[in-house]
C-alpha cells in the first residue's frame, strides 16, 4: 500500500470540535503517523522518560480510546478515495509492525 495517498480522520474525545485530520503520501506513513501521535502521548505522561516501548496492545487501547478513527485510501484505478474503519486500522498497523520487525 506504499504511495496511496492516505487521508486520516479522527476525533479524539467526544467533543465535536475536536475533530481533524492528517494526511499522508502512503498508507505506511499514515501508519506512523498512528505511532507518533501514541508516543507523543506517551511523552506527555511521562516527560522523564528516556526510552518509549508498549507494544500492540497498548497502541490497540490508544486507537480504541479515540472517539472516531477513519482513514481514506485513494484507488487510482477508481480515482476516489476509498474509506476504511477503526478494524482495518489495526488490522493494517499490525501488519506494517510486523514487517518492520522482520528488518
Amino acid at each position: 500500500m506504499a504511495g496511496r495517498h492516505t487521508i486520516i480522520l479522527m476525533q479524539p474525545s467526544q467533543n465535536r470540535a475536536t475533530r481533524t485530520f492528517m494526511d499522508f503520501n502512503s498508507v505506511n506513513h499514515a501508519l506512523d503517523g498512528i505511532c507518533g501521535l501514541y508516543e507523543r502521548k506517551i511523552r506527555d505522561i511521562n516527560p522523564m522518560a528516556r526510552d518509549l516501548t508498549y507494544d500492540i496492545n497498548d497502541l490497540y487501547n490508544f486507537i480504541d480510546g479515540l472517539t472516531d478513527i477513519s482513514a481514506l485510501v485513494f484507488d487510482r484505478s477508481l480515482h476516489a478515495f476509498l474509506p476504511y474503519d477503526r478494524r482495518w486500522i489495526k488490522q493494517e498497523m499490525f501488519q506494517h509492525l510486523k514487517r518492520l520487525a522482520q528488518q
